[in-house]
């Protein structure tokens, strides 16, 4: 039960941080810094202690997918704007939760049986290759990524870090149920994306969250190279080692290289501009 609450806790206060660091920051330092390998940490740590190295590696193996998953819902903060002009955050809201729950539903039943299949490493693997296709894709191009004008309120802020909370708590309780692939699915249900998004539209309008999509779907891919690098890290190091390992690995092998990415991309497309 504390290994619940103390991951529940970590996971909202970094949620409040995310939304601090691109209303400050705009999308680019702001997307990268709020997909860093965060909640994810007290997640795989529960999970661990709660549910054992086998549990953690079928939760862990099925991440780079559940992170696919939630730059697809991400995806469509920029996409359905576009198709329909005018459209309401409440709109918006619905119908991209719908979108995650019908994607979600496919994919669990689809990787449900992957798993008897292949190899969990194999699927993490692949998880990952398709959503770094999918992050360069959509970051090809860049859109406008401005810093807010407008500060969101503290209830506004509080409220995200209660759902991100919620999230990973249930997260971690499941997994010591026996119920790792449910857990991993309820570890990245999309509430620091979704409150993200709600709360810089509500505070700041539709140009910065949609500016801050692109890099957000590409620096989830940290969470990914996270969950592939956990199974192994934690059992074999320790939980204190391990996880400087995960988050290291990640940051080194991801987050960088796709701030460096984007910072290119950038500057490429002010240059052919002028």
């Amino acid at each position: 039960m504390y290994s619940v609450l103390l991951s529940a806790l970590f996971a909202g206060i970094v949620a409040i941080l995310v939304t601090v660091a691109i209303e400050k920051w705009g999308g680019i330092i702001g997307g990268i810094l709020g997909t860093l390998p965060t909640t994810i940490v007290p997640a795989t740590i529960g999970m661990y202690i709660e549910g054992g190295s086998e549990d953690l590696a079928t939760s862990m193996s099925l991440i780079p997918f559940w992170m696919l998953l939630n730059a697809l819902f991400v995806a469509s903060w920029v996409v359905i704007p576009r198709m329909k002009e005018g459209v309401t955050l409440a709109q918006m809201t619905f119908v991209s939760l719908a979108f995650w729950s019908l994607l979600a539903l496919l994919m669990t039943i689809s990787l449900t049986q992957a798993l008897n299949i292949f190899s969990e490493s194999m699927i993490g693997i692949v998880g990952l290759v398709a959503l770094l296709g999918l992050g360069i894709w959509m970051t090809w191009i860049p859109q406008k990524a401005p810093k807010g004008k407008n500060s969101v309120t503290k209830k506004v802020l509080l409220m995200r870090g209660l759902a991100a909370a919620t999230a990973i708590g249930i997260a971690v309780q499941l997994s010591s149920m026996g119920q790792p692939i449910i857990a991993g699915l309820a570890s990245v249900f999309p509430a620091i994306f979704l409150t993200t998004m709600v709360a810089l539209w509500m505070a700041q309008g539709s140009d910065v969250p949609t500016g801050a999509a692109g890099p957000m779907m590409l620096g989830g891919s940290s969470v990914a190279v996270y969950s592939l690098i956990a199974p192994w890290a934690l059992p074999v190091n320790g939980i204190i080692l391990g996880t400087l390992i995960c988050w290291f690995g990640a940051v080194i092998t991801t987050s960088i290289p796709a701030y460096s990415y984007l910072r290119w991309r950038q500057s490429s497309i002010s240059q052919i501009g002028k």
